[in-house]
């Protein structure tokens, strides 16, 4: 029986699409094919199933298993700046970094998790940003539950964003999940912004977010208001 030669598989996904508070991480883990059982032998899944701890875990297990890993981390000043001056929007972003990332890795088969319905219009694109014509794509939604190595991208992401944000909660007394639907992480703004008038300028909040635009407009809106009052 002739052995199949192995060939070098990728993942690629994002943690921090959504949050209003922090970085875009986008993280890639490249493997040999015939390796990758390693990956499901230790437990690697979606990171969004996993605890916090468990992440932690098995980022330290994937990092022995990987051949290579790479992290880019897109603060909220590179965002706002896509995507207010640029014009861009976050799928765009995303393509941009995950090309990043996908020049890294130079896989000859990459998985990547897209946040698009349309799969292959998306991977058509992040092929077009790519310096590596030849590397096949494959693109689908919700990759990170049925390509261990996109899961283990995902963990990888997922750790990595938490230690960023752990930064931000020991710096400036970050609360709550950073998403615009948690109360705590609202009610930890408003309390910011009360007591310093402003946001940094970088590396803390998205400017671009409608939550931080509508914030920002109710306190110019309430000094106004106390301004025509005296």
């Amino acid at each position: 029986m002739v052995k199949r030669e192995s060939i070098l598989i990728g993942g690629i996904d994002e943690a921090g699409r959504g949050p209003v508070i922090g970085p875009l991480t986008v993280a890639g883990v490249s493997i040999h094919n015939n390796e990758e059982k390693k990956l499901v032998k230790i437990g690697v899944r979606d990171s969004k199933e996993l605890t916090p701890e468990r992440r932690e875990e098995l980022a330290k297990k994937i990092e022995k298993i990987a051949k290579d890993i790479f992290v880019i981390h897109v603060a909220p000043c590179r965002i706002d700046n896509y995507l207010l001056k640029q014009k861009k929007n976050l799928n765009e972003v995303e393509i941009i970094k995950f090309a990043d990332i996908a020049d890294l890795l130079r896989a000859d088969k990459l998985y990547v998790d897209c946040p698009e319905v349309k799969t292959e219009k998306f991977a058509k694109r992040l092929q077009l940003k790519m310096a590596n014509k030849k590397t096949e794509i494959i693109a689908e939604n919700k990759a990170d539950s049925k390509y261990p190595v996109v899961a283990a991208a995902s963990i990888i992401a997922k750790v990595s964003r938490d230690e960023e944000i752990e930064k931000l909660r020991k710096e400036h007394g970050v609360r709550g999940s950073g998403y615009p639907s948690d109360d705590e992480t609202i009610a930890w703004m408003e309390e910011y912004l009360d007591k310093h008038k402003k946001f940094p300028e970088r590396g803390l909040v998205r400017f671009s977010w409608d939550t931080t635009k509508k914030m920002l407009a109710k306190k110019k809106q309430k000094k106004l208001f106390g301004f025509f009052r005296k």
